[in-house]
């Protein structure tokens, strides 16, 4: 298993913390360079900057997306360790030396991590002996390795012995107190939700590749406060004006992905001409990957729950 060791700052640390935050975007100034550095399911966690050596929290590494910042707040809010997109914005430019005025809206590399663990500072940990005092971002560890071992039995200790919940590391060994490595399947929070359907719709509206992302919204096909998961199979990108039709059952989507407009639009607001131009139309925009695509199941109960006809 590998782990990710990057460095940031107390008051981003803090910020998490005091608001509990169950997703994390651990982000970075530039809005350039990929990470690779983790797969999904693997451990993600925080370092202090120097001198305060110590590993103080952690997640579970879900996605990484390069996203202008208001995206980023809009999706995470708090989560963004910082608490108003202004503070955000003033982060952002300290580490890349602009201003509002030349990159109103710059463009960040979101880390976004499940199931954050935030650890009281008697709990935290000094980094393994092979850390570099020249290391700037982060450093990767492998528990088939001497120091990625000690790390991961050190996270292990901490967690089992606080007050988090035990699943974050599981047990699967009778013969060893703490077990062998075992891959998390992350969880998705609202905020990873609005951001993996954005990238799995390729940043355009499902219905009329509309790519003006301020105006998209990520929308659940069967709503989660009625049990319908954060899940991509559950989710649709939609303009907003039709993510709000899509949501009062104004307009569905049938399990052929055709587009159904209900003759109620022009019923209730006697108009309804640019929507009805797209009724029988098929989903112009749709997710590369077959698991990712628009769940028959989740669609049906739509068509017989939500559909006004």
């Amino acid at each position: 298993m590998k782990m990710y060791v990057g460095i940031t700052d107390y008051d981003w640390f803090k910020t998490l913390k005091k608001a509990d935050c169950d997703e994390v975007n651990f982000w970075k100034p530039g809005g350039k360079t990929n990470f690779k550095a983790l797969d999904e399911g693997d451990l993600f966690l925080f370092k202090l900057h120097s001198p305060q050596d110590y590993i103080v929290g952690g997640g579970f590494f879900l996605k990484f997306s390069i996203l202008p910042s208001s995206l980023a707040w809009e999706a995470f809010g708090l989560a963004n360790g910082a608490r108003s997109l202004f503070e955000l914005h003033d982060r952002i430019y300290k580490y890349r030396k602009t201003n509002r005025i030349s990159d109103p809206d710059p463009q960040i590399g979101c880390i976004i991590l499940s199931m954050p663990f935030y650890l009281e500072e008697d709990d935290w940990i000094t980094v393994p002996d092979n850390w570099s005092k020249n290391i700037v971002q982060g450093k990767t560890y492998d528990t088939s390795e001497h120091y990625g071992k000690l790390l991961y039995q050190q996270i292990q200790e901490v967690l089992y012995s606080q007050r988090f919940n035990k699943n974050l590391l599981r047990e699967d060994s009778v013969n060893s107190r703490y077990g062998k490595e075992q891959k998390i399947k992350p969880r998705i929070g609202q905020g990873a939700f609005k951001i993996l359907i954005t990238d799995a719709y390729h940043r355009r509206c499902a219905i009329t590749g509309e790519k003006t992302l301020p105006v998209l919204e990520a929308a659940h096909i069967k709503p989660f406060s009625l049990d319908g998961p954060h899940e991509i199979n559950n989710g649709l990108l939609l303009r907003r004006d039709f993510h709000t039709l899509f949501d009062r059952g104004y307009i569905t989507i049938d399990k052929e992905f055709n587009v159904e407009v209900s003759r109620r639009i022009k019923e209730d607001f006697g108009n309804g001409k640019e929507y009805y131009a797209h009724h029988g139309s098929k989903l112009i925009i749709l997710p590369g990957k077959k698991e990712q695509l628009p769940g028959p199941h989740y669609l049906e109960w739509h068509n017989e729950n939500i559909y006004l006809g």
